[in-house]
């Protein structure tokens, strides 16, 4: 008798932002370039060799616009021409660009395994700022930095690729002494693999190894274009913006021009969708069901209050209730559509925590954790696992660029008589009873709720400017209806109205507010106002003063999330000395996890956190290492901007430690000595009290500060990211608030 198999949907999410300035065609950032040469490739080239992995890879059509263009030499930014320039004509600011710029990959992943590489990164200095660099220009020589571009561009090309390229395997073994000959030969590599994107997926498809899914075209999310106020169905509270956004007609837009460009590029409309972020509403449901798409994908906790269900895991985080990978359906306009819930767990640990292990160790774990779901069925043909994340940014954490944990893993999953990997439509071809709902709750995968995108300050200013864009704009072309035909102001109006789908764009929203942090927030600030300014100067209209001005503030704070509750009195001797002394401490957050399909890292990572607490006197903060001791040198710097602009300078060696203050002076624009004493101690543990008296903080006053740290080669990184922590100076009856026994 024939084992009963368990169906297992890996749904892979290539996306990356529109990165091409709107006013002057360059693109800003070259991620898409990138990632097209060591991911959006390989990726799918990899099933040749087990073709019977069939997986859905969903493909947002804003990225295959700018892949495109790749492959077609149409695309041009700034890396990718400072890389094509001759070692001897660049200027000083191009090396300072490049000195700071031109580094950004894995560390240990890709930039050690080329000793070349790791040479040139430690001549520069773990400090990427202009400051640090500029000092090291006389250092770099003009074969330096042609290396550099060599270098730069090869290790973001998939090592599989390089291996079985003659010319990139032998610029890989030549590891330096570039010409510029080669470099050229380099870069007119990266178009041919360009050029290879699309029709491999094409190919694959018509093979029915995989299915392709999109996305509505610029990423937004749709929930939110249909209305605004959808929001407040998880979040009652919530801020919205001033002016309540309605219009599905903009969301069904989105969604008709990815099918076209689908059908264009793939002969026939997409079966499925995975909707931008996960985001669904009742309100989106009949515009997708209208343009033809069978299936949609969400997540788990987007089920779990549809149905008002809690899913219960066991102690290794294996979901013990099968009612998460069954197929669902729900009537739209009389027509089905169907839906599939990933599971957050899975996914999370393929897109962060398999890289910390071997590929034979993660791969294995993956395949038990999938058996013992099997065993838990009495039926698993009818159920399907839907692992669901992004299928570009993961890999750098992993050695060989993931491909050694995609064979470990594809080989086993080939040869288990009980898991059966498939597309989406295959699957639901077969498996044709499904669970009904007959609604469904609005929300998207992050905390089942539209918060990342809508309700902070920076948010709701955003979706106001789509606002008054979109009033402007239908207003003018209301007007424009009454007079003439004019085939020149009608290609301008179209124009306008593509500016402003790509302002609904889910990735501006996403570095705006609290959640997430970037060095490159106010870059995509910059984008999202271009695309707005973008439109009033299509139609003659002065745009409103407020686009010259950033949304994103750099000066935005951050409260701890886990709070001082009571005044401490450590002693200062380097370790925790009994359980106690630091129990009220609050503590600072070293990253913000958000799920499978996003984890904003900093650089760095062998402080694991950092405690603070207060008594009548001191502000402490201890540095925990992730280790017992790190043994190398590092530094600290704890910069103050309230309530005196202040500045604490620690060098680490090993069990010795010295701190220094200095104030800023404004009159001279410089940093002077404080005057008074900072304790600090460094063993297990490094702890550091600064005066009160120092900072000039009276009782309930905010300490405004933000912590730099340079760990030499272990990288560099800053809590915050941007902006600065906010810490509160108890008041009167502070430990009678939060008492601790």
């Amino acid at each position: 008798m024939t084992e009963k198999k368990l169906n297992i949907a890996f749904i892979w999410h290539m996306h990356q932002p529109m990165y091409k300035d709107p006013i002057s065609g360059e693109y800003t950032l070259p991620w898409v370039l990138f990632h097209g040469t060591k991911d959006y490739y390989d990726m799918v080239a990899i099933l040749d060799e087990f073709p019977s992995i069939h997986q859905t890879f969903n493909l947002v059509p804003s990225l295959l616009e700018q892949v495109m263009e790749y492959a077609e030499g149409r695309a041009s930014d700034a890396y990718r021409t400072l890389s094509g320039r001759q070692a001897s004509a660049l200027s000083a600011a191009d090396k300072i660009f490049m000195l700071r710029y031109f580094f950004q990959a894995n560390w240990d992943n890709m930039l050690k395994p080329l000793p070349r590489y790791w040479e040139l990164m430690k001549k520069r200095g773990p400090s990427g700022s202009e400051e640090d660099v500029r000092p090291a220009l006389r250092y770099f020589s003009e074969q330096d930095f042609l290396d550099l571009q060599v270098l730069f561009n090869l290790v973001w090309i998939d090592p599989w690729i390089r291996g079985k390229d003659p010319f990139l395997s032998a610029l890989e073994k030549k590891g330096g002494g570039f010409s510029e000959a080669e470099k050229e030969g380099l870069l007119a590599r990266q178009t041919d693999i360009m050029k290879l994107i699309i029709p491999k997926y094409s190919e694959m498809q018509k093979k029915g190894i995989i299915e392709i899914s999109t996305t509505p075209y610029y990423h937004p999310i749709l929930p939110l274009l249909c209305d605004t106020d959808v929001a407040r169905e998880s979040m009652a509270e919530i801020a919205l913006p001033s002016k309540r956004f309605t219009h599905p007609e903009d969301a069904e837009v989105q969604i008709k021009k990815a099918v076209e460009m689908f059908k264009g590029l793939f002969g026939h409309a997409p079966y499925g969708m995975w909707p931008s972020e996960g985001s669904v509403s009742m309100e989106m449901l009949p515009l997708v069901s209208r343009a033809g798409i069978k299936w949609l994908a969400t997540d788990e906790e987007i089920l779990t209050n549809t149905l008002r269900r809690p899913i219960r895991r066991d102690g290794h985080g294996n979901c013990i209730d099968p009612f998460l990978y069954k197929p669902y359906s729900i009537e739209v306009d009389g027509s089905p559509v169907s839906l599939l819930f990933r599971d957050h767990k899975l996914s999370d640990l393929i897109g962060f925590e398999y890289s910390r292990i071997s590929p034979d160790d993660a791969a294995e774990d993956l395949v038990r954790r999938l058996e013992t779901i099997h065993a838990s069925m009495e039926d698993p043909e009818s159920h399907v696992v839907s692992i669901i994340l992004d299928g570009e940014n993961a890999w750098e954490c992993y050695r060989n660029d993931g491909r050694d944990f995609f064979t470990a893993l594809y080989s086993r999953l080939s040869e288990n008589r009980r898991l059966r990997c498939t597309t989406v439509s295959e699957f639901l071809e077969r498996q044709t009873a499904k669970e009904k709902l007959t609604w469904i709750f609005p929300g998207s995968w992050i905390n089942h709720n539209f918060r990342i995108w809508i309700g902070h300050q920076e948010d709701n200013t955003a979706w106001d400017f789509i606002s008054g864009a979109r009033d402007a704009l239908s207003a003018f072309e209301l007007e424009a209806g009454k007079g003439p035909d004019d085939p020149l102001l009608k290609k301008k109006i179209a124009e306008a109205w593509e500016a402003l789908y790509a302002a609904q764009g889910s990735d501006w929203f996403w570095w705006y507010g609290d959640d997430h942090s970037s060095m490159l927030d106010e870059h995509f600030d910059s984008l999202f106002r271009l695309h707005i300014r973008k439109i009033y100067n299509l139609l003659g209209i002065e745009p409103p003063e407020q686009l010259d001005y950033p949304i994103s503030s750099a000066a935005k704070g951050y409260r701890p999330r886990v709070q001082a509750a009571a005044y401490i009195h450590p002693i200062l001797d380097g370790e925790i000395s009994n359980y106690f002394e630091w129990l009220p401490s609050g503590r600072l957050d070293k990253q913000h996890v958000s799920g499978a399909m996003h984890q904003e890292l900093q650089a760095g990572g062998f402080i694991s956190a950092i405690a603070y607490g207060f008594s009548e006197e001191n502000l402490y903060l201890r540095f925990d290492y992730t280790k017992a001791l790190v043994e190398h040198d590092w530094s600290f710097a704890v910069i103050f901007a309230s309530p005196r602009q202040l500045k604490i300078d620690a060098m680490i060696k090993g069990r010795a430690a010295s701190a220094c203050a200095s104030v800023r002076s404004v009159a001279k624009d410089t940093w002077e000595p404080a005057g008074l004493d900072v304790e600090i101690s460094s063993d297990t543990v490094v702890e550091i009290a600064i005066p009160l008296e120092m900072l000039r903080a009276s009782k309930g006053d905010e300490v405004r500060l933000s912590i730099v740290i340079d760990a030499g080669i272990e990288g560099m990184e800053r809590w915050p990211v941007k902006g600065t922590i906010i810490l509160d100076v108890p008041v009167e009856g502070f430990e009678q608030q939060d008492w601790i026994v």
